[in-house]
């Protein structure tokens, strides 16, 4: 009973004495000293952070905006994917060393921390054999200028623009808005529409009876005024003649070429201005039929697909 007594006195004194020693550092002018410092030292270094961070990618910017400006021929798609990448490299860098920065200034030992962070790194890295993969990958992206911001590319099963071009991932915007972040090391194949000019063909049907030389004399004339109207086509569009000919209907072919990706604005011109300038001449233009057969009266009914 006694000895239970005493130790209850002991432990309610050493209570009093962690709470006593607790209440006086928690009061002490030497903590709230460290604190204010402390922080007007973290408030300077984000400020200053952020700062360097804005400044960087205006001075960054405005570097490759004179590039792109001046006569000697650069790649304007290269110069954005580059821009882009000093510009993320910046951040990471600014902000890793206002990391470190902060942690000096609560007094915590930055060089253990370092030295522990490397030997982690490197039991890491034996077993990051994919994020390698994803940085050299896209090393040699932006090295070898394979794809390039602003480019609408296919691949890794996504179709899009190009927004950004990472060392580990690149950004994608769907047709939809959607986003596809892949990363460079799944990336095998890549189809890029937005290299060379693109290329593309109009098949339109015709009235097997139409007057197909008629037809092509008018379809030419007017292709020959489709370059003044239209600055995106690089050449003449050229009629190619009848390429197939079936029960009633001849199939006519148009080919032409555009700036890239341009393709599909024009050729949904061509399509309908061909259709209304043959049938304002009184040529036919056919379209996919069915046929169904009324049981009941005994006849063919003919109607659009």
């Amino acid at each position: 009973m006694q000895l239970n007594y005493l130790t209850a006195v002991i432990d309610s004194r050493g209570i009093a004495r962690i709470t006593q020693k607790t209440w006086d550092y928690v009061t002490s002018e030497e903590l709230w000293d460290f604190i204010l410092v402390a922080s007007i030292k973290i408030i300077a270094i984000m400020t200053a952070s952020y700062l360097a961070v804005r400044i960087g990618k205006k001075i960054i910017e405005k570097i490759f905006l004179v590039r792109l400006r001046s006569p000697i021929n650069h790649s304007e798609r290269r110069q954005k994917t580059i821009l882009k990448l000093l510009q993320s490299v910046l951040s990471y860098l600014v902000y890793f060393s206002a990391i470190m920065g902060v942690l000096s200034a609560l007094d915590i030992q930055i060089a253990g921390l370092l030295a522990g962070a490397g030997i982690a790194g490197l039991a890491i890295g034996f077993g990051a054999q994919s994020l390698v993969k994803d940085v050299i990958t896209g090393f040699f992206i932006i090295f070898e200028d394979q794809f390039g911001v602003g480019d609408y590319i296919q691949v890794s099963g996504a179709e899009g623009t190009v927004m950004e071009i990472g060392l580990r991932t690149t950004k994608i915007k769907g047709n939809a808005g959607e986003q596809f972040i892949i990363p460079n090391g799944s990336i095998t194949n890549v189809k890029n529409y937005s290299i060379n000019h693109s290329k593309f063909m109009i098949d339109m049907q015709l009235n097997i009876d139409a007057d197909i030389e008629k037809a092509e004399k008018m379809i030419t004339a007017y292709l020959d005024e489709l370059p003044q109207k239209h600055p995106t086509l690089t050449n003449t569009p050229v009629f190619l003649g009848v390429q197939n000919m079936a029960d009633s209907e001849v199939t006519v072919r148009i080919i032409a070429e555009t700036l890239p990706l341009k393709q599909w604005e024009i050729a949904r011109t061509i399509r309908q201005e061909v259709k209304e300038l043959l049938e304002q001449n009184g040529i036919v233009t056919e379209y996919p039929k069915m046929m169904l057969y009324d049981r009941v009266m005994g006849r063919e009914i003919e109607g659009r697909e």
